[in-house]
């Protein structure tokens, strides 16, 4: 249809900013591509500063919702969601949103677009509140994303079965992009009635 952008199938919607951070971005693709230069200008920044201190995923969570609300209050919003990942100023983990509004929230499972209808309950039986953030494995995490972004592809007609996905530690950040689903199945399908031709 038109104005679906679905002829785009390279667009990576994960960025890595210093070492320990990643900002995911949902809407607009040229208003990520504005923040992406933002960033990068504000990365190099820091990089020649020196104070000696790099802005953590906190730090810079609080950045980009100053900047969109900014931008809201100028009647000229960021048609964008961003997820800010990584650790804080004590190396916790940190995961937090900013809307087109400037409006932010935490909280221990987050998501953008689709993903925040569908994705969420999936994420919230593996991880439900605050306390449980610390049980879960790194492979229970990715085996998480991996099956919600299959659940993802089967509920969207113009999704595509390839996805980035990035794990934050202190170590760095380990970014996988171009990740392809695995063990598909449309069997269910046959079993969905009352669409299209098929009598019940």
């Amino acid at each position: 249809s038109y104005g679906s952008l679905a002829r785009f199938t390279d667009v990576k919607r994960l960025r890595t900013f210093n070492r320990r951070t990643v900002v995911g971005f949902g809407g607009d693709v040229s208003d990520m591509q504005y923040l992406d230069r933002l960033l990068l200008s504000l990365d190099i920044e820091e990089n020649y500063g020196s104070s000696g201190h790099d802005l953590n995923a906190r730090n810079l969570h609080t950045y980009l919702a100053k900047v969109m609300y900014k931008r809201r209050s100028d009647i000229n919003p960021l048609w964008n969601q961003l997820l800010v990942a990584g650790l804080d100023g004590l190396d916790q983990p940190f995961l937090s949103s900013v809307d087109l509004l400037g409006t932010t929230f935490s909280s221990p499972t987050l998501a953008t677009g689709f993903g925040a209808h569908l994705a969420q309950p999936l994420l919230r039986k593996v991880v439900d509140d605050e306390a449980q953030v610390g049980s879960v494995t790194r492979e229970q995490a990715t085996n998480a994303v991996r099956e919600c972004m299959k659940v993802l592809f089967y509920r969207d007609a113009r999704s595509l079965d390839k996805y980035s996905i990035a794990v934050i530690t202190k170590d760095g950040v380990e970014l996988k992009e171009d990740e392809q689903l695995e063990n598909q199945s449309w069997a269910f399908a046959e079993m969905i009635k009352g669409y299209g031709t098929q009598t019940v």
